[in-house]
């Protein structure tokens, strides 16, 4: 990391999904950089044996666990009680949480699975955060994307209706909703000192897809063979949230550290200001 101890240390950053993976990769390199991290995850014992580990492996005891299945609405929005209640110094969000789930899956809330955990609960979550981050500010937001956004199209008419596809389609389309969400977002925030960036990790062997089952799951070891470790995935994310190289720089899509070009779909300004508007009514925000 380019960034010294002392430029994070003490820094209140929220990692969802941050029992396995980019996420307890980028929850472990944020506690070593000396942030007060508070790793999200829906298993109670894995969370308490996170919360061990990277106390003893990082030295930095001010690592908590914070329990919600961020599938669900209602406790994301407990989540998000809970953080501004008891948090008030929050000043970093990674949004790490993510699924793939290849058969159709709905979630508590009648929603495609996918696109529930990947796109409208982060949307949700970000946004009750938002009051938050600025009274921090400066404060960061990183958002998880992924370059299989780019063969993604989202038609916006059957979103608002309610229908969606499943498998691969959906996660692709979760995740270009994810960055049209970061460059909307960093409109909305500019002149408020919080920053908001969409970070490729790159193919990565985590559990993304272990919901999946199948051929996906028969795939694993060879997948392990082939991909980055989820250290190396973190690296970005790390960067990101805690970096002084970065200080002030908006409305990114970062891969290796560098900003790179995303999908010319990402881009459109309309297609993004009226995703908002489907996401607020998803969720249940004005």
């Amino acid at each position: 990391m380019a960034s010294s101890p002392s430029e994070v240390k003490g820094k209140v950053c929220v990692v969802t999904g941050a029992t396995d993976g980019i996420g307890l990769a980028a929850a472990e390199g944020l506690a070593r950089l000396g942030a007060r991290v508070l790793a999200v995850g829906r298993n109670a014992q894995k969370g308490r044996n996170v919360v061990a580990r990277l106390q003893r492996e990082t030295g930095n005891a001010d690592v908590s666990f914070l329990q919600a299945d961020l599938s669900s609405q209602t406790q994301v929005r407990s989540l998000a009680r809970d953080l501004v209640n008891g948090f008030p110094q929050l000043q970093i969000l990674v949004n790490n949480v993510g699924g793939f789930f290849l058969r159709r899956t709905l979630s508590v809330d009648g929603i495609e699975a996918t696109f529930a955990l990947n796109h409208f609960n982060v949307f949700l979550l970000t946004c009750l955060l938002l009051d938050r981050l600025k009274a921090n500010a400066p404060a960061r937001i990183v958002n998880v994307a992924s370059e299989s956004h780019r063969n993604a199209r989202l038609d916006l008419d059957q979103l608002a209706a309610r229908r969606w596809g499943s498998g691969m389609k959906a996660y692709g389309q979760s995740k270009l909703a994810m960055i049209l969400f970061t460059y909307q977002l960093a409109v909305r925030l500019q002149g408020s000192g919080v920053t908001v960036n969409a970070v490729h990790p790159g193919f990565v062997a985590s559990h993304l897809y272990r919901s999946s089952g199948g051929l996906v799951r028969l795939a694993e070891p060879f997948v392990k063979l082939m991909a980055k470790t989820p250290q190396e995935g973190a690296d970005t994310v790390i960067y990101l949230a805690a970096s002084p190289e970065v200080e002030g720089v908006s409305g990114k899509y970062f891969v290796n550290r560098h900003p790179f070009p995303s999908s010319p779909a990402s881009y459109d300004e309309l297609s993004g200001q009226r995703l908002w508007e489907i996401n607020a009514q998803m969720v249940g925000l004005p």
